[in-house]
């Protein structure tokens, strides 16, 4: 029989931000209440607790940023295991980290962010994607030897994790933010069979959730 193992890329759940600042990797930002909520979702889908297959999930590992941690704590309690942390699923950094970004009382209606901006393509505002997807496919490299023949799941970033998705189906990194397929708790999975990648599925477990929450992203 064949050897299948999937790494499964789960996006924090919603983050408490009234505000609507570019959080980035500051510290202090947690789960919303409805966070938390979708985090416990996402337990339950995968456990099995909700009446569906129960996955088989060997290693959880998580970004060390609040909103990852308290996302896969009980995804973690859901198996019985222990949530490992590793700084490669980080956030991107961001020049814009702390600020609010748009125009009117954003902070692109100051000039002096403006220089900022000049290369999308790398981008020239933060990490350049291509360092993203480095450090995002040793850390996958690492969860999918850890749980091989079974599942593993990572909690990280929206942007980490579609830049990361883009690289692994052949297609151009630089792209339009408000076009990411990846919402607040959702999954992209990422398989392998015998070793060999055979393509990445997408699902929203807590997508009955999704309606009303913020998703401003985090870079």
């Amino acid at each position: 029989m064949p050897t299948t193992t999937t790494v499964h890329l789960l996006r924090h759940g919603e983050v408490h931000n009234p505000e609507g600042i570019l959080y980035g990797r500051l510290e202090g930002y947690r789960l919303s209440e409805r966070g938390l909520a979708m985090a416990e979702r996402v337990a339950a889908h995968l456990s099995g607790a909700e009446g569906g297959a129960r996955h088989d999930v060997v290693h959880v590992v998580a970004s060390p940023l609040q909103r990852a941690q308290e996302t896969a704590a009980p995804l973690a309690a859901a198996f019985g295991l222990e949530v490992a942390t590793d700084e490669r699923f980080l956030e991107a950094e961001n020049h814009f980290e702390g600020m609010t970004f748009g125009v009117g009382d954003g902070s692109l209606r100051y000039p002096r962010h403006w220089p900022r901006l000049w290369n999308p393509f790398r981008p020239s505002w933060g990490e350049p994607y291509r360092a993203q997807v480095a450090r995002m496919l040793a850390g996958i490299a690492a969860a999918r030897d850890a749980a091989a023949g079974h599942e593993a799941v990572v909690v990280s970033h929206q942007l980490p994790i579609w830049v990361t998705r883009q690289a692994l189906e052949g297609r151009r990194l630089w792209h339009d933010p408000r076009r990411r397929e990846c919402s607040v708790a959702s999954l992209t999975s990422l398989h392998w069979t015998d070793g060999a990648f055979t393509g990445v599925t997408y699902s929203e477990p807590a997508g009955d959730l999704l309606p009303g929450a913020r998703q401003v992203p985090g870079a």
